[in-house]
């Protein structure tokens, strides 16, 4: 085994994990959503509820899933809400503020997660972190102790400990 192998069986996921984390609402509307993940620059963060218990994880890819549904904007019961829905996909949202008009979606953080949770104690190796990213083709990974979010791992993370070798 080289030098480095060893060294990299020695970096656990305390050394490399982001210690700030930034958890959505499972009670959020998808627009609160996707302006939370924009203002903070991320593709996706845990779901907690009220007393911080993690519920889940969703991202991007779960909104843009959402709204690509065939389904998402057509089981109106009031033709208004259709033609809400219609200057929503037509005018930008500045627009139809000076018109007064708001539209949001009824669907909710908690209806769009994933459930599952990829999650891994404080002293986990960044190998094992690797290997469960890529079976499981996810980009985070949950740092937990004591059964508490206490860090996250990101493919960004893990790629910064392989520059830094």
């Amino acid at each position: 085994m080289s030098a480095i192998q060893e060294s990299v069986r020695q970096i656990t996921v305390c050394d490399v994990m982001q210690r700030e984390v930034l958890a959505a609402r499972a009670e959020w509307s998808i627009e609160e959503l996707a302006d939370f993940l924009i203002d903070n620059s991320i593709s996706g963060a845990p779901v907690t509820s009220h007393d911080d218990e993690l519920l889940g994880v969703v991202s991007l890819t779960d909104i843009v899933r959402q709204s690509r549904s065939p389904d998402y904007g057509t089981d109106r019961e009031d033709t208004h809400d259709v033609y809400l829905y219609d200057l929503d996909r037509r005018m930008g949202r500045e627009e139809l503020h000076e018109m007064h008009i708001q539209f949001e979606s009824p669907v909710q953080v908690h209806d769009i997660m994933t459930p599952m949770i990829f999650s891994v104690p404080e002293d986990t190796g960044v190998q094992e972190v690797a290997d469960t990213m890529l079976r499981g083709r996810i980009h985070r990974v949950f740092v937990t102790r004591d059964g508490k979010l206490s860090g996250i791992v990101t493919a960004l993370d893990m790629l910064k400990v392989i520059r830094d070798f």
